[in-house]
């Protein structure tokens, strides 16, 4: 049975100033799908007034923490002591959020209690997935 974790944290959406301003959002893990985490932005949060849902490596993240990481469209890197940039790519833009560090380890660290580094394959369900990939097709 899959295990989640739902942790709320603010956020600093970065913009030009004076458009900073605190976000909530919501970090989610589920133990059904061990390698990735999930940002999560209220409807409030977004421009088009619906909620925004981020999904990428749970492995970027803790990266992210400590040194500059990723290429694609999440990009993760330490800014300051205490502080964590996320930096979300789409076709119409981007959108920088800054995180407390001490909120995205604590929320890493939950995660590991859930499914331990390194052990996510025994968590994954391959015939399953496979046979949802093969009805899509």
């Amino acid at each position: 049975m899959p295990h989640v974790i739902d942790q709320a944290v603010q956020a600093r959406l970065i913009g030009t100033a004076p458009r900073s301003r605190e976000v909530p959002a919501r970090l989610r893990y589920d133990s059904g799908d061990p390698l990735a985490v999930r940002v999560v932005f209220p409807p409030a949060a977004s421009l088009d007034g619906a909620e925004v849902v981020w999904t990428f490596a749970r492995d970027l993240l803790a990266a992210g923490l400590r040194e500059p990481s990723g290429k694609g469209d999440v990009r993760i890197w330490p800014c300051g002591p205490d502080s964590t940039m996320l930096e979300f790519h789409t076709a119409d833009g981007l959108a920088m959020v800054q995180f407390e560090a001490r909120d995205l380890r604590r929320f890493l660290m939950r995660s590991y209690g859930v499914v331990a580094l390194g052990h996510e394959a025994r968590h994954l369900d391959f015939e399953a997935d496979l046979a949802d990939l093969l009805r899509e097709a």
